[in-house]
């Protein structure tokens, strides 16, 4: 029960911290082109790196609980983005080359996929509902 309430509490902070980071990117840069998640994106990656690499070795802010809270909640919460990135650093760290294309490539090619039947099932659902 205390890590649902550990990645509650992380994903709420960081949710918040992703709209105040998106709000305040957005009114400094140029339309057409989504630097906020684009910046949101790779400070997520950071601060994800950031606590991993300091997890590495046993310590107090490195328990369990803290990594639940910061890395599932935290990071999650801002930005999913920063999983897959830890996820990917990790079998480059193994040299798992094969691995890391596949799971690089099936993740944009199928995330993109169900991007489009999301959007077509969607759009599909919005027009029944207009009939």
């Amino acid at each position: 029960m205390l890590n649902y309430l550990l990645v509650g509490l992380g994903s709420a902070i960081g949710g918040m911290l992703r709209l105040g980071t998106s709000n305040l990117v957005g009114e400094r840069t140029a339309l057409g082109f989504p630097w906020d998640v684009l910046v949101i994106n790779v400070l997520g990656s950071f601060v994800i790196g950031i606590f991993a690499g300091y997890a590495s070795q046993p310590s107090k802010l490195a328990s369990q609980p803290n990594q639940t809270f910061f890395m599932s909640g935290l990071c999650g919460g801002y930005t999913t983005f920063s999983a897959l990135s830890l996820q990917a650093f990790n079998f480059v760290q193994g040299r798992q080359w094969p691995a890391l294309v596949g799971y690089l490539s099936a993740t944009m090619v199928l995330g993109l996929l169900a991007v489009w039947l999301g959007y077509l099932l969607g759009s599909a659902i919005r027009q029944q509902s207009q009939a």
